[in-house]
């Protein structure tokens, strides 16, 4: 594979195939984009929360080569147009769902949000992280906050 097509692969994963260059919120864009796959995912093929949890962990090292890559490319340490940072936190927040409905999907959505945007300790330190490392690990974590707080308020029956 050659350098040029090495890096248009993880711009194209990296901006989860465009959603990055939305022309505003473009973390939103790529959160939206995984919400809706995951409940096409969950709907139609069936999956439970684990399989969110094995998802976001098949394609975390997949991200964080490519976060890498457009990072370096674009000479910018988190540039906003790597979104696949938000499809994994995604993810994470949905494997916190219990059960599956649209309060559910619409809760999950709201709080990965908001830990993504707040990133309350640690989230914002793991930013440190070196290179793409970084771009993804405080979604992660934004993510597990919001799947802790969506697993009890569904354990509560409070959606």
């Amino acid at each position: 594979m050659t350098k040029r097509t090495e890096t248009r692969l993880a711009n194209l994963v990296s901006t989860w195939f465009g959603c990055g260059y939305a022309p505003a919120a473009p973390g939103t864009a790529g959160s939206s984009a995984a919400l809706a796959i995951g409940i096409g995912l969950h709907e139609f093929a069936g999956f439970a929360w684990w399989h969110f949890l094995f998802l976001s962990a098949v394609i975390f090292a997949p991200s964080v080569w490519a976060a890498t890559r457009t990072a370096r490319a674009v000479g910018r340490k988190d540039p906003g147009i790597v979104v696949v940072d938000e499809v994994i936190g995604q993810w994470i927040a949905l494997a916190g769902a219990h059960p599956f409905n649209w309060k559910s999907y619409a809760l999950a959505f709201a709080l990965f949000r908001l830990f993504d945007i707040w990133k309350p300790p640690p989230v914002r330190q793991l930013e440190a992280l070196p290179e793409g490392l970084g771009i993804v690990a405080d979604d992660v974590l934004a993510g597990c906050y919001a799947a802790l707080l969506l697993g009890m308020a569904g354990y509560f029956h409070w959606y």
